[in-house]
């Protein structure tokens, strides 16, 4: 029997093409600046995020700690979304490394409103308080079902945190997913932002690693960080040249993606309209409402469709180009069967997503 692998588009690997342009690459020291197929990589990132300078790094991790420290976060606060990445998802490194201190604020489904990022900006002029350095946004927002956050939106609060003197850094890793959303280019939702990053590991399907891109006096700053925190990188172009195959043309795969989540948010919705509200996922991550998430996601591993647990009360699924239209009705028949043997099932109360 096959697997069917929803856990995270991260579990991708790479395609023929991108398993023929490794064997073909031009290979030299990155950190020297001597790897061209690297210096290729990174020359397209500048192109189509219309920044300065782009720097491709190991990790998105990495490229949000490199922007807090070029930032100059230390000793201030960054705002996030209460369910930002950068806050739950990092093992406390914006403390721990860039010695910022968090400022959450709650979003409806991720999406932070301009009112509430002003409401929660401190000046330096009390000296009991930290002052806010930075506006942490995050584009699709990862725990709130992969929801978009619109251009509208990010450059309204992009004028908040200008007038205050305040930069905006963007988590991108699923940028893609949110342009090939909303129908426009990445680099639409890059000018409202000072900062930001992607992953080419995501919907993207390359192996390793992300990009940062900003103007060139952020990007003097967070080359410097990126060497500090290891990510110093050699003979690298052997996973920049999947990323140039998949950067090619990204938008008809996520586009593909988030049809498959679509068909899966819909045919989970006809076992149970509770499990999920199908008119409303966006991109391509789907949120299953059930109680004994642990066990459900268990029984579902048993039956080869592997997913994630996240808390007591939900599973994600994840689409992307390991799965396909029969990997979809796999997952919906397995849960169907699931619940038919547990005929007292509940759903926890849920909140539909944005509009």
């Amino acid at each position: 029997m096959p697997l069917h692998d929803f856990r995270s588009d991260t579990v991708t690997l790479p395609s023929p093409a991108m398993m023929a342009a490794i064997a073909a690459a031009r290979l030299g020291d990155a950190a020297r600046g001597d790897d061209p197929t690297v210096a290729d990589l990174e020359r397209c990132a500048r192109e189509i995020t219309g920044k300065d300078d782009a720097l491709f790094v190991p990790s998105g991790t990495m490229a949000n700690l490199a922007a807090l420290l070029a930032h100059d976060c230390r000793g201030g606060e960054v705002i996030v979304e209460e369910a930002a990445h950068l806050y739950n998802s990092e093992g406390g490194g914006l403390s721990v490394v860039a010695g910022a201190v968090a400022r959450p604020v709650k979003g409806r489904h991720g999406i932070l409103a301009p009112a509430s990022i002003e409401a929660a900006i401190r000046g330096s002029a009390n000296p009991a308080v930290a002052p806010t350095r930075l506006v942490c946004l995050e584009n699709t927002h990862n725990a709130a079902g992969g929801t978009v956050m619109p251009v509208e939106t990010m450059a309204a609060i992009h004028d908040v945190a200008r007038r205050a003197g305040i930069p905006v850094h963007l988590d991108g890793a699923r940028l893609f997913n949110a342009a090939a959303h909303l129908e426009v280019p990445i680099g639409a939702l890059c000018r409202p932002v000072d900062s930001l990053w992607f992953a080419l590991c995501k919907g993207l399907g390359g192996p390793v690693g992300a990009i940062l891109a900003g103007d060139a006096a952020f990007m003097r700053k967070a080359r410097r960080a990126v060497r500090m925190l290891g990510g110093g990188m050699r003979q690298a172009g052997l996973i920049a040249a999947p990323a140039l195959v998949a950067l090619d043309d990204p938008y008809p795969a996520h586009r593909r993606d988030h049809a498959l989540a679509r068909r899966l948010a819909c045919g989970l919705a006809a076992i149970d309209a509770r499990l999920v509200d199908a008119d409303r996922v966006q991109t391509n991550i789907v949120n299953c409402h059930v109680d004994d998430a642990d066990d459900i996601a268990r029984d579902l591993g048993a039956r080869d469709v592997l997913t994630l647990s996240r808390g007591k009360n939900r599973i994600r699924f994840v689409t992307h180009s390991q799965v396909d239209e029969a990997s979809v009705d796999a997952a919906v028949d397995a849960l169907a069967d699931i619940l038919a043997t547990r005929p007292n099932w509940s759903t926890p109360c849920r909140e539909s997503l944005p509009t």
